[in-house]
């Protein structure tokens, strides 16, 4: 991986982790109430997909994917302003952390229900391919999604069609509170793609240089026009199901080997191995905390939506000719 690439992943995958703990900070400090599901310890696999993608590429992601959104492009200022509720936000603050949108980045559609989001994918791919425009669809969801009913609709329909679609399983080992082990009978989600004849990649998604080639792969594979793919990224959810939940579902050895396997000092270690220097990375994330201290203030400065609001983007409008 050259270094241009890497430098990319590198600034994402801060941005991701720097953003998610000014957003902690700020629901301890009770400047913010909120119900958050913190990714914690799957920045990385999701900033070296997004590297892979072209900015108007579309995005599809759930309600633990604020770190996909924020490696996608959608702007802190824009994104703190509807999690916080204000009107400057990407959805004028009716729609908040579970429902994020912004299409001038590519993210379409967060969704609060597990797996409906494939589906969904799969209709952006269809309107890609029809028109012709070369994009590629993004779905990202994790392990627990793969045992409700569109999962395996989608992916048949996907290949069926062809469509230029990457269902991109961040399989973070739990879904809820519930082990992999414990909800899923076969050992790995990307088994899966042969019932359906489609392409499956299966990576170490604490390894940059591993994550983002099978991210490459995926991407040429679904834009070249050879039909959808299941990516499986491993990775480690280090925190509770949502902000505040304790571990005690947890086994001890899971949480040594999940500490063990932090892709944040990994990273670190792989960019001073590219001759990368201390202050180089310092300073990318100084500039980070800079813009997240100014999208929190832009944020709790903005004001609330007005009244007449709650009747504005409910109804089909018919807009004069």
């Amino acid at each position: 991986m050259d270094r241009d690439t890497l430098l990319d992943i590198y600034t994402r995958t801060m941005r991701c982790a720097r953003s998610d703990e000014k957003f902690r900070s700020l629901i301890i400090s009770g400047k913010l109430a909120t119900l958050y599901y913190t990714y914690r310890g799957q920045e990385l696999v999701t900033a070296a997909m997004m590297a892979a993608l072209n900015t108007d590429d579309y995005l599809v992601t759930t309600y633990r994917g604020q770190h996909d959104q924020i490696a996608k492009g959608v702007p802190f200022d824009l994104l703190y302003a509807e999690i916080a509720g204000r009107a400057t936000g990407t959805c004028k603050g009716k729609g908040g952390s579970m429902h994020i949108t912004h299409p001038a980045t590519g993210v379409m559609v967060t969704t609060g229900v597990v797996g409906s989001g494939l589906p969904i994918a799969n209709g952006l791919a269809l309107a890609s391919q029809n028109r012709g425009d070369g994009k590629v669809t993004v779905c990202c969801f994790g392990d627990g999604a793969t045992n409700i009913g569109a999962f395996h609709e989608a992916l048949n329909m996907a290949q069926l069609y062809k469509l230029p679609v990457i269902f991109f399983c961040q399989n973070n080992r739990y879904g809820e509170h519930t082990a992999f082990a414990d909800h899923t009978k076969v050992d790995t989600i990307v088994t899966r793609a042969g019932s359906y004849g489609m392409k499956g990649i299966k990576v170490d998604g604490n390894d940059a240089e591993a994550m983002h080639a099978a991210a490459v792969e995926a991407v040429e594979h679904a834009r070249s026009g050879k039909g959808p793919v299941l990516l499986e990224a491993m990775c480690y959810r280090m925190m509770g199901h949502f902000f505040g939940a304790d571990f005690s579902y947890m086994p001890k050895e899971h949480l040594a080997e999940m500490a063990a396997e932090d892709p944040l000092p990994k990273l670190r270690n792989l960019m001073l191995d590219h001759q990368f220097t201390e202050a180089e990375l310092d300073a990318i994330v100084a500039q980070i905390d800079a813009e997240l201290d100014a999208a929190a203030e832009f944020a709790f400065n903005s004001p609330f939506p007005g009244a007449d609001e709650l009747r504005i983007d409910v109804f089909e409008e018919e807009i004069a000719a």
